[in-house]
């Protein structure tokens, strides 16, 4: 937890409690479904919570804004964002049935009640729009931004705030830039974060 407040101050007290209860939980569930690999869970809250939240450090999400996480595995980055926005909705989808049986357990034992899990694929949602689309490496650009663009809003955000495809990204970007057709923002996490994980980790913002 110390390596998230070096960087987030502002939390209530409800907000502490329900960042600090993860580590626990995930190690439980970890036993039984295996979620987390085993070098992640030592360094949680550097590997999974500050890097769900690097979002946050570039982005404004306003309240009553609708976010669908994308492919959210064991609910990053959509728990951690919730969290810190709790007048934003969530909805964390995954193709992955036993993932999303932890991330509803974890959603239910903090008690967030602005996040709804699916479990579906997001060419299968119909008939619903969002604010903004969140994911972290499950899939390459040109997938993301095909899943996500019928999805989103018609609506050009200012640049502080959260809007059309945000996906955390790592390693040389240049050809899955290319092949994806995007022209994305860029943000170089360890600008933000200086700590030496997040070297050659990105903030990809496709509007």
């Amino acid at each position: 937890m110390e390596i998230v407040q070096k960087y987030f101050s502002d939390f209530t007290d409800t907000q502490l409690w329900q960042l600090g209860a993860l580590k626990n939980l995930y190690e439980e569930w970890n036993q039984k479904i295996n979620v987390i690999s085993r070098k992640d869970l030592d360094n949680f809250y550097l590997h999974h919570v500050l890097h769900s939240l690097s979002i946050a450090a570039v982005f404004d999400f306003a309240a009553g804004m609708e976010v669908m996480d994308l492919g959210t595995g064991g609910g990053f980055p959509g728990i951690p964002l919730s969290i810190l926005f709790p007048e934003v909705n969530f909805l964390l989808v995954d193709s992955i049935s036993k993932k999303l049986k932890v991330v509803q357990a974890v959603v239910e034992s903090i008690g967030l009640k602005n996040i709804t899990v699916m479990h579906t694929r997001a060419e299968d949602i119909h008939n619903k729009k969002f604010d903004v689309m969140v994911s972290r490496a499950v899939a390459p650009l040109k997938d993301l931004w095909r899943w996500s663009k019928p999805l989103l809003r018609k609506n050009t955000p200012e640049s502080s705030v959260a809007g059309g495809l945000i996906c955390l990204k790592g390693g040389d970007l240049h050809r899955e830039i290319s092949e994806s057709g995007c022209r994305p923002r860029i943000y170089e996490i360890e600008k933000i974060f200086e700590e030496e994980y997040f070297r050659g980790k990105y903030i990809l913002q496709v509007t």
